[in-house]
C-alpha cells in the first residue's frame, strides 16, 4: 500500500464573504443561505484523510498530487451518481501543507479547533473546492 484515503458526506457552513461572486453562485445551487450571517450550509464530500505510506520508500511510488488526484475522482464518480458540487477538508496550519492544498485549487473558508489525542486544542484550516 502507497497511500490511503476516506471519503464521507458531512454538513458544513461556509462564509460566503471571502468569496467571490461566481463562487457565491454555485454554492447557492446546493446549499441554503443564512441571510443573517451570511453562510451557506449543505452538505459536502469530506476528504477525511489522506495519507502516504513512508515505510521503504513507498513514498516515492506516488506523489501527493496523484494520491488527491485519486481521492478527486472517486468523489467526481459519486457527483456523477448521486449529485454535489463541493468538496472540503481540513489541515493542519503548516504553511507547506496549506500551500500545496492551494496549488490543487482549495480554498479556505474557516477554521476550527480540535482535541488532539494529548487533549489539547489545535486549530486546522477547512478549505473546500468546487465541481
Amino acid at each position: 500500500m502507497v497511500g490511503y484515503f476516506a471519503i464521507t458526506i458531512n454538513p458544513i457552513t461556509v462564509n460566503a464573504k471571502p468569496f467571490s461572486n461566481n463562487i457565491k453562485r454555485k454554492l447557492s445551487r446546493v446549499s441554503t443561505l443564512n441571510e443573517q450571517d451570511k453562510t451557506y450550509n449543505m452538505a459536502a464530500y469530506l476528504i477525511a484523510q489522506l495519507g502516504k505510506n513512508y515505510n521503504n520508500g513507498a513514498s516515492q511510488r506516488i506523489s501527493g498530487k496523484e494520491l488527491l488526484g485519486l481521492a478527486i475522482r472517486q468523489i467526481q464518480q459519486l457527483q456523477y451518481l448521486v449529485g454535489g458540487m463541493v468538496i472540503f477538508l481540513e489541515a493542519s496550519n503548516k504553511e507547506k501543507l496549506l500551500s500545496f492544498y492551494h496549488e490543487n485549487d482549495f480554498q479556505q473558508f474557516d477554521t476550527r479547533l480540535a482535541d488532539s489525542s494529548k487533549g489539547e486544542p489545535h486549530e486546522l484550516i477547512q478549505l473546500l473546492k468546487l465541481f
